[in-house]
């Protein structure tokens, strides 16, 4: 488990621009719509295991829904959510693994922030942030010390990720 990450969500980088290039590519980045929900979480526990649907599941029960969505040509490339572990944090989020390194992991991080901001936030945390050089340079997150294990302390999980801790 990784430490969280502390965002001041007054102090982002603008979204607009990040949204234009990620339509430059064919990709739509925007938050996912109630009938869209077996979808994403079927999609989320093929790529990344049942505890992040299990998250992208509590985000879906939000109003308005705190899960984004990247698609194109109607498939999912990725996602995020927000207010899934705890209100204020965003996570769990990930990208196809063949669809790295094209910017949709920083337009769901921003997206997700920005959402954060509007709903009067104003700090957001990263939950158990993997990449933390990633989230340090993309919105100038800085690590929480003595984060870990944090809100997830006593967590159940699925019996195979614990027989493979």
């Amino acid at each position: 488990m990784y430490e969280d990450m502390l965002v001041k969500l007054y102090e982002l980088p603008p979204l607009e621009a990040v949204l234009a290039t990620q339509a430059e590519q064919g990709i739509t980045v925007r938050r996912a719509i109630g009938p869209e929900r077996g979808v994403v979480v079927d999609w989320v526990e093929a790529h990344f295991g049942l505890t992040w649907r299990s998250e992208c599941e509590v985000a879906f029960g939000h109003q308005p829904i705190g899960c984004f969505v990247a698609i194109s040509e109607r498939q999912m490339l990725g996602f995020a959510c927000v207010d899934a572990t705890a209100r204020g944090f965003f996570g769990p989020t990930g990208v196809d693994e063949n669809q790295r390194g094209r910017g949709i992991g920083k337009a769901l991080l921003l997206i997700a922030l920005h959402d954060l901001r509007q709903q009067g936030y104003g700090y957001g945390i990263i939950g158990g942030a993997g990449p933390q050089d990633f989230y340090a340079r993309a919105v100038g997150a800085t690590v929480i010390p003595g984060s870990n294990p944090g809100v997830y302390q006593g967590m159940l999980r699925p019996k195979k990720a614990v027989e493979e801790d």
